[in-house]
């Protein structure tokens, strides 16, 4: 091997040294961290805003018994509605989800990466497998071997078992040829 052949083969040296490296992946973790905190009081303070905004603070001092009684039914009423939309928002996201695993299911079909499903034995009576197929309605036992049908063994054609030797002369030449043509036919 010649030097440029040599060099081919050897790790290029990096650029940045390892200390450098290193305090560089620690002030992005650090700043990281620090977006990651911004982050989340931001959205703590973004959910109280919005509780604010939407459940303003009760005034139930100075309220008389029917008005606290006409209270109590409007918040029934709101929660039952919350109720509502939460159920409706949970039957998407699990018709959702559903959708997702299908189309899944499909991608890896097309791909031609299917995991198959590990089986397992199970061991079923005959009654048992026809009372699943037919349901309920088949509810005594089916004998099979009444239900076959019967084949008559017919004797095959023997042929004639003759002496070869005295059949050379009459099968060769051209009209000899002719007469096994038409037999096989």
């Amino acid at each position: 091997m010649n030097k440029t052949n040599c060099c081919l083969f050897q790790k290029p040296k990096p650029k940045i040294s390892a200390s450098r490296r290193l305090f560089l992946k620690t002030k992005l973790l650090k700043k990281a961290m620090t977006m990651l905190e911004k982050e989340k009081q931001f959205k703590k303070d973004e959910r109280e805003r919005i509780l604010a905004e939407r459940v303003p603070d009760l005034q139930m001092s100075g309220l008389s018994l029917q008005e606290l009684q006409n209270l109590c039914k409007k918040l029934h009423q709101k929660i039952d509605v919350v109720d509502e939309e939460r159920y409706d928002i949970a039957l998407k996201v699990t018709k959702n989800d559903k959708e997702i695993q299908d189309l899944s299911q499909k991608i890896f079909e097309l791909k031609g990466k299917m995991k198959r499903p590990n089986l397992r034995r199970v061991r079923v009576s005959a009654d048992a497998m026809l009372g699943a197929l037919l349901g309920s309605k088949v509810k005594e036992s089916v004998d099979f071997k009444a239900n076959l049908k019967t084949v008559k063994n017919e004797e095959e054609k023997k042929e004639e078992v003759t002496d070869w030797r005295k059949n050379v002369d009459a099968m060769s030449g051209m009209e000899g040829r002719k007469k096994l043509f038409n037999a096989g036919q």
